[in-house]
């Protein structure tokens, strides 16, 4: 049973991509292609490149996440730097190039300067990856040719259409990690993501910057659900998986484990949405008419 994957955003979320992919080969399908943005980009790549979902798990489970977010001087703008994400995403992928990819893959991110979507889908991963993950404003974006590129998820937090160019004959199956039935969210502490001495975060927690911050990044939140949700309804993806993850924040340090277990969990709720879309009748309507849809 083919598929394909529209991996969406979510920050520390996005480890529950993982457990996606893990309960979905244990079930027998096969992903043909996956498109990814911002933490769904990552889990897209890295599996497209040929790591398993144990082997991603084992791998993200080492990294320490609080030495993700530390700046370098080469950086351009941004709160917090990608320094410590940049050297595991070598580590990962060296010099490959989307054409060393295992599976056809594409990331998403937006030009900042034209205010339009970029799919890329060629030249170097790492140089992709870091441009899907920049989150404007705590990021830096990144330089990429005659572009400036933050995350994807700001026009698109779930690439559907993406992942239809790069297999028009398969269903899609959606991975969203925002939660629609969650309607506000309160003021909480803040977590911050580097290595701070605790006497100077007990100071900063009760400052203005690092509240103001904190509701800056509930607000991107918000947008960034009733964005998807808009988008999923104009894409109309044959599944969608909504693993239970909406009260992680965006920048939290998470149990790895625990959160691949949402994903899997996310899988076994819609395993007869799933059969349905993969039934014969529409995978050969799909094979010859690949615009159809069944509504």
């Amino acid at each position: 049973m083919d598929i394909a994957l529209a991996l969406g955003g979510g920050g520390s979320r996005g480890y529950s991509h993982i457990g996606v992919l893990r309960r979905l080969e244990q079930e027998g399908y096969r992903v043909r292609a996956v498109a990814g943005t911002s933490a769904g980009g990552i889990v897209g790549a890295v599996y497209a490149a040929g790591y398993s979902p144990d082997e991603m798990e084992t791998l993200f489970t080492k990294v320490d996440q609080s030495k993700l977010f530390g700046r370098s001087a080469k950086e351009g703008p941004g709160l917090l730097g990608l320094a410590g994400a940049a050297k595991v995403l070598e580590d990962l992928f060296g010099e490959r190039t989307f054409a060393d990819l295992r599976i056809p893959c594409a990331l998403t991110a937006v030009d900042i300067k034209s205010a339009s979507e970029v799919v890329l889908s060629e030249g170097r991963v790492v140089d992709a990856v870091l441009a899907t993950i920049a989150l404007p404003g705590i990021f830096p974006p990144k330089e990429f040719k005659k572009h400036q590129l933050v995350d994807g998820a700001v026009l698109d937090p779930v690439p559907v259409s993406v992942a239809r160019l790069l297999a028009p004959r398969l269903p899609v199956a959606a991975v969203i990690l925002d939660s629609p039935s969650k309607t506000g969210v309160g003021f909480t502490q803040i977590q911050l993501p580097v290595p701070v001495p605790a006497p100077i975060v007990e100071r900063l927690v009760r400052t203005r910057i690092a509240q103001a911050f904190s509701i800056f990044l509930q607000s991107v939140d918000i947008g960034s659900r009733k964005l998807a949700e808009l988008r999923l309804r104009e894409d109309n993806p044959e599944v969608i998986l909504r693993p239970d993850v909406g009260d992680i924040g965006l920048l939290d340090t998470v149990d790895v484990h625990k959160v691949i277990r949402l994903g899997e969990q996310a899988v076994d709720a819609m395993l007869p949405e799933l059969k349905r879309a993969t039934a014969w009748p529409n995978r050969l309507r799909r094979k010859y008419f690949p615009s159809w849809q069944e509504k």
